[in-house]
């Protein structure tokens, strides 16, 4: 295979476009803003798996997310290229129940935190919401022909909820609930 990256910079984005295809477009464009936080979710993912301890399927799990993540920013890239299906959505809805059927149930909203493993997959869900509304509003804009992503990202940051929930129990750690303001 050639190599695809000889040179990492241009000079051609200084100016505030970038290239996709023969298309310039601005940098602050709905689709490179959809982009840009699909890339900072697969990163903070990629964050995530390097703090794990001993959770392989978690890590295979959100390793073959990863890979999804990438197929969905090709997909945006390349509309008639359909990647992300129903069955890739099923499959993030049985891991869901799966796991949080391992879990206490929830009477009261938690407080994003715990070990850092857990933060930083509370960090993960969060960028999720928001890569989710980026893509509702290019969707907005110009309807997506694949609207399988937007359900994507949103069982997505679900998911990432739970698996947050489950490496805040390693070592014993018990889950910090929000407290009212009419309990103090």
């Amino acid at each position: 295979m050639p190599y695809r990256l000889t040179k990492i910079y241009t000079r051609k984005g200084d100016k505030g476009y970038t290239k996709l295809g023969k298309k310039q477009i601005s940098k602050d464009d709905s689709l490179i803003e959809a982009l840009g936080a699909i890339d900072e979710l697969n990163s903070m993912i990629g964050l995530v798996i390097s703090l794990l301890n001993q959770h392989q399927e978690i890590e295979d799990c959100l390793t073959h997310i990863q890979n999804d993540l990438f197929d969905l920013g090709g997909e945006l890239y390349l509309p008639d290229h359909v990647v992300i299906t129903a069955d890739k959505v099923t499959h993030l809805e049985q891991m869901l129940d799966t796991w949080n059927k391992t879990l206490p149930p929830l009477e009261e909203f938690l407080l994003p935190r715990g070990n850092p493993s857990s933060a930083s997959t509370h960090v993960a869900r969060t960028i999720c919401r928001r890569a989710e509304r980026c893509l509702v509003r290019l969707h907005r804009q110009t309807p997506l022909q694949n609207d399988e992503m937007i359900r994507y990202l949103n069982r997505l940051s679900d998911l990432l909820f739970v698996i947050a929930r489950i490496l805040a129990h390693d070592n014993g750690k018990k889950e910090l609930v929000w407290e009212h303001k009419e309990r103090k």
